[in-house]
């Protein structure tokens, strides 16, 4: 009976992980990308201006931004060989650069969207798009900490609900099958009532 209880489990705990890992991977899915909503915009709008004829140091905030604390979004602009020509942003008292062969990606794609980490634990949500007739690049970016924040809770919520129900449905098989009778087990006769 036992190996019975284990067979059927193990076969709803597989179904269970599957389903969770699912769920899990969109969701984290779902918050990563909409991490990048701001940026989009911010990065094609001062790409237009850019390419409208204003200058990087009218498109980027003067205000400078520490990457490695603050939340806040912020720009950089680069000439066409991916030198920065104006930043809002600052890392260790200067100007972060991100590697080259993001800037032949967006050459390629004319836009690039990733996870940028320059020193660790400095983690930002990134888009760097090309200005018009390839006269350079626009960088928006933002820190991913509160995001990553929500991702752990979502880990923690789907770790406990996974393991919840694997108890549930573990619990679930013993009553079911714990008093069925065994195949091919009589079943013991009750004395009947007298009159």
């Amino acid at each position: 009976m036992l190996k019975t209880i284990l067979k059927y489990w193990l076969l709803t705990a597989i179904i269970i992980s599957g389903l969770f890992v699912i769920m899990y991977g969109l969701a984290q899915q779902v918050e990563r990308l909409g991490a990048d909503d701001p940026q989009i915009q911010m990065a094609e709008d001062a790409a237009t201006r850019l390419a409208n004829g204003a200058s990087p140091q009218q498109v980027v905030p003067t205000e400078k931004v520490d990457i490695a604390t603050s939340l806040a979004p912020y720009l950089i602009v680069f000439d066409r060989d991916g030198k920065p020509l104006a930043s809002s942003a600052e890392l260790n008292g200067g100007t972060p650069t991100i590697p080259s062969g993001i800037f032949e990606s967006v050459k390629q794609q004319g836009e690039d969207r990733i996870s940028w980490q320059p020193q660790a634990g400095v983690r930002s949500a990134i888009v760097v798009t090309q200005i018009k007739g390839g006269a350079g690049f626009v960088l928006a970016g933002r820190s991913l900490r509160e995001v990553e924040k929500r991702e752990n809770g979502l880990e923690e919520i789907a770790l406990l609900g996974w393991g919840g129900l694997l108890l549930v449905t573990l619990l679930a098989l013993f009553l079911l099958f714990w008093r069925r009778p065994l195949k091919g087990a009589t079943p013991v006769a009750t004395p009947q009532a007298q009159n």
